[in-house]
């Protein structure tokens, strides 16, 4: 069974193709090409809709090309396409979804829409050493640019979700504090870098909710921003001051930029690994996984799998090329809902405020 898949939920424009059998065994990832547009969207410090579905009109065609030729396959040998559904915005979205579509239509082969949240969810069981794609029931983190949240995990399509962020994901936080910073875009990577030798107690911040399921990233975002006049020696004496300041990126010795930033990294990550610890021992879990863009963070990674091994717990993570957007996770998505027998019309509309379940 051989599935093509397309992701344009935001702004990486994304082509895979996948080969797998009926059963259990793992499948075999014959082409994987993304075109990245973090470029395109530096200079304004986030994603522009209309560049990004601009862009994935661009590169859409090329990247069809370039997977059907590193598979050596015609794409009339393709079983099955899938693009994501949904959540996303709505013209990257809408992209993806019509090229899948209109390939699916034109070979006359089944077309499926998949959740964006849950190619990531399940990322973690791709590329097994075991190669068993089984689901296993656990208590799996989403952490990424747009979303953070906590799953229960049943099996495959058997998701209950226990906690999610009520303002900002941590992957926003860390792209607004970076851009207060005058560091580049995204900003995940920017802080990660700039906290490697930091002092991760130098600067005191918030860690919000930790007795709830849910995540609030708003207030510590806010604590930087009230912090950096001090830190620079300028203290804000009347609301226009304190406007004016606060939305002009901050520049910082090194040293002090390190510290910051490792004090802001450890606050997140202390809020993550609480949380999903807990919501595994009162699920009592027996594995935890953790996918999305921002688990990307080494120091994340790290601190999550030594709560695991202090816990008990059994810790799995995406491949780092399967946590940013891919459509690799897609394609295993689509696969495991096609061997449980599971489709889509080529009428389902996109939805970009797709809930998981």
């Amino acid at each position: 069974m051989t599935i093509l898949a397309v992701e344009t939920s935001c702004d990486e424009t994304a082509v895979a193709i996948l080969r797998g059998g009926d059963d259990h065994s793992g499948p075999d990832l014959l082409a994987s090409e993304v075109a990245s547009q973090i470029a395109a969207h530096e200079k304004y410090g986030g994603v522009v809709p209309e560049i990004a579905s601009r862009n994935h009109l661009l590169y859409a065609p090329r990247l069809l090309d370039r997977t059907a030729s590193t598979a050596k396959i015609d794409l009339s040998e393709v079983d099955a396409f899938a693009a994501t559904s949904g959540p996303g915005l709505a013209s990257s979205l809408m992209i993806g979804a019509s090229i899948a579509k209109g390939l699916a239509i034109g070979f006359g082969k089944p077309y499926l829409a998949i959740n964006h949240l849950e190619g990531h969810l399940l990322s973690p069981f791709f590329g097994d050493a075991d190669r068993d794609t089984e689901i296993r029931p656990n208590v799996s983190l989403i952490v990424s640019g747009g979303h953070t949240m906590l799953v229960r995990v049943h099996a495959l399509c058997g998701y209950q979700v226990i906690g999610r962020t009520v303002d900002d994901a941590a992957g926003e936080a860390l792209d607004k504090v970076a851009k207060m910073l005058g560091l580049g875009y995204p900003g995940g990577p920017e802080i990660e870098k700039r906290a490697r030798g930091g002092d991760p107690n130098r600067f005191e911040l918030p860690r919000s909710m930790l007795g709830s399921e849910n995540f609030s990233f708003s207030g510590l975002k806010t604590a930087v921003r009230y912090l950096l006049p001090k830190v620079v020696g300028r203290f804000c004496e009347t609301p226009d001051e304190e406007r004016r300041l606060t939305q002009t990126p901050y520049k910082l010795d090194e040293p002090l930029l390190a510290d910051l930033c490792a004090s802001f990294q450890q606050a997140i990550i202390d809020v993550l690994v609480t949380k999903t610890i807990a919501a595994a021992q009162r699920y009592d879990a027996d594995l935890v996984t953790v996918s999305g863009g921002v688990s990307c963070n080494q120091e994340l990674r790290r601190q999550l799998l030594e709560a695991c091994s202090r816990n008990g717990f059994e810790f799995k993570n995406a491949e780092p090329s399967l946590c940013t957007d891919n459509a690799a996770m897609i394609a295993f998505a689509a696969l495991l809902r096609l061997r449980a027998g599971s489709g889509s019309q080529v009428t389902e509309e996109i939805d970009p405020n797709l809930a998981l379940v």
